[in-house]
């Protein structure tokens, strides 16, 4: 099975990025899953139903947001009925929406998505977000009711996302961390099988701060004190994320990183890239 991850989009560019690329990489790479964070797709701060259905029609498989879920207030209502748009399962009971589902793959196996946001440098805490996955792993396993099982963690902290890691390693197939809008080199298969990166990185410009453009940063870490709106930095966007193949166990059988545009260096998986 060969699945892509995206990291964070970002604004306009982040999303011209996708929708113009993901669909030939769709096909040039026989991809059955495609899984986007979208929590920053709509001017930066949360997602709208306009935008989703664009990612869906491009080819994306499921969407997973953080803690800018519900930015938009229009999320609040039609998270209900976009049956592939996934927050944060540890919100609070009785939160919109829903923190994992059950999605069809391509070749018709069952992938079960998991969301979830960490505690560490992240805000209000949420409930527990271990115990919150693990309910759905126990409810869900890998190998029994699903054929494979993806985990966005949405963390600051990188000890955070490697306790993910370890926590779920033989479990799930992938454990990939989101929210930091910066690709980190530690993608790699842990000891049980399972695909992991500590951050995926963003769909984004990154002639910028974070995706934003960086006058307004900038200021706030010299004044101390706001200027105006963060807003997304306009140019050409990287295209980033992780490939990950899997075996018939759905665990981790290869790896990569993905980074396709812009002005970061580029990587694709020369496995797929072969044939």
């Amino acid at each position: 099975m060969r699945l892509l991850f995206l990291g964070d989009i970002v604004g306009r560019s982040g999303r011209t990025a996708v929708l113009q690329r993901l669909p030939a990489l769709r096909e040039r790479w026989r991809l059955d899953l495609v899984v986007i964070n979208g929590e920053n797709s709509a001017g930066g701060f949360g997602i709208t139903e306009a935008i989703y259905d664009e990612l869906i029609n491009a080819g994306c498989d499921a969407v997973t947001l953080g803690n800018h879920s519900f930015d938009q207030r229009e999320a609040l209502v039609f998270i209900e009925r976009a049956d592939r748009l996934i927050r944060p399962v540890n919100f609070p009971k009785g939160t919109p929406g829903r923190g994992a589902a059950l999605v069809e793959a391509r070749n018709g196996m069952r992938v079960l998505v998991v969301n979830v946001m960490g505690q560490v440098y992240m805000g209000p805490a949420l409930d527990d977000p271990f115990r919150a996955v693990d309910a759905e792993l126990e409810a869900c396993p890998l190998g029994i009711a699903a054929d494979a099982v993806i985990v966005d963690v949405h963390a600051e902290a990188t000890s955070e996302k490697q306790a993910f890691g370890a926590f779920l390693d033989g479990r799930a197939s992938l454990v990939v961390g989101t929210h930091t809008h910066t690709p980190t080199s530690d993608e790699r298969i842990l000891p049980g099988g399972t695909a992991y990166m500590s951050d995926a990185g963003m769909c984004g410009d990154y002639d910028s701060v974070l995706g934003m453009k960086k006058d307004e940063p900038l200021q706030r870490f010299l004044a101390k004190l706001p200027s105006g709106r963060f807003e997304p930095a306009e140019g050409e966007a990287t295209l980033s994320g992780l490939a990950v193949e899997l075996d018939g166990r759905g665990l981790a059988s290869r790896i990569a990183p993905v980074r396709i545009g812009g002005c970061l260096s580029q990587a694709l998986p020369e496995f797929w890239e072969q044939g």
